[in-house]
């Protein structure tokens, strides 16, 4: 399984190189990174073939900071709907969701729900 002696961070980049291996954004469809910190959460589209990040939102932009706190469901929400809207400006339609070795839960659940609803597919 993995070694339970090993820092948090050490196993959590180890799952995020596991799971680069299967991902790889591509022009047609680029990859929607998550990173989260304890207090605050930072997504792009990235187009891996040119080496290109097409467009961002996080949570340290006065948009987002301003709205109360950034750690939050709700903050992560708002940064999901911002991403949406500039993917689909930038001509973006569909990605591939890489969630950096974090849990599908929580705010990165957040993040996720909110794009699919600004229109992104996955």
């Amino acid at each position: 399984m993995g070694n339970k002696t090993a820092p948090r961070h050490a196993l959590r980049a180890r799952r995020q190189r596991r799971g680069r291996k299967k991902l790889d954004g591509t022009t047609e469809r680029p990859r929607l990174a998550v990173y989260r910190s304890n207090n605050n959460i930072s997504v792009q589209v990235i187009d891996d073939s040119k080496g290109v990040t097409l467009c961002s939102a996080s949570t340290y932009e006065p948009a987002v900071k301003g709205d109360g706190g950034t750690g939050t469901v709700a903050a992560a929400s708002k940064v999901g709907q911002l991403i949406g809207e500039r993917a689909k400006a930038a001509g973006v339609e569909t990605v591939v969701f890489d969630r950096g070795g974090n849990r599908y839960h929580g705010r990165i659940a957040a993040v996720a729900d909110a794009a699919r609803e600004a229109g992104l597919e996955f």
